[in-house]
């Protein structure tokens, strides 16, 4: 995250770690996210996971499908349902490079991050990402541990 961590307002909710493991992110976007009163509470307190999820283009708007968020107990009357479909904010044009991205380049819009920024709204960021193949990931994987391994040696021998 570009945040300052003395910001005061700004706090991850929720993160999607293995979003980087099985796809390849080529881009991302920050969009915001259309909740109701409770689910904004619920996320303050914490009890989210935005692992299973994703978002998709559909007549004309942004969707996040699948997300959780924990029912606020505090909310008697006006509760949310915990995997309702929530609508994401994106300008008009952003909108046209991600239904172009999925639809005619097959990529997969995935969640990375859910987080309140520094004026304390809810906000979410997308990566378009392409699925990787099981080779990819053991590729991946062997670069990681190669450039750990060349940190200890440069720290062993300095």
């Amino acid at each position: 995250m570009a945040k300052q961590k003395s910001d005061p307002n700004y706090k991850v909710i929720a993160e999607n770690r293995r979003a980087r493991f099985d796809y390849a992110i080529e881009d991302d976007l920050e969009c915001g996210i259309l909740l109701e009163g409770s689910e904004v509470k619920s996320l303050r307190v914490g009890g989210t996971n935005i692992a299973e999820s994703y978002a998709t283009v559909e007549d004309g708007e942004l969707w996040l499908v699948n997300s959780y968020i924990a029912p606020y107990e505090q909310a008697k009357m006006f509760r949310h349902e915990e995997r309702r479909r929530r609508k994401l904010l994106v300008s008009r044009k952003e909108l046209s490079v991600l239904w172009n991205a999925t639809q005619r380049k097959g990529m997969t819009l995935v969640p990375l991050v859910m987080y309140f920024n520094h004026r304390g709204l809810a906000k979410m960021k997308i990566g378009i990402a392409k699925g990787k193949k099981n080779h990819d990931k053991r590729e991946t994987e062997a670069k990681r541990d190669w450039s750990r391994q060349k940190q200890r040696l440069l720290k062993d021998h300095s």
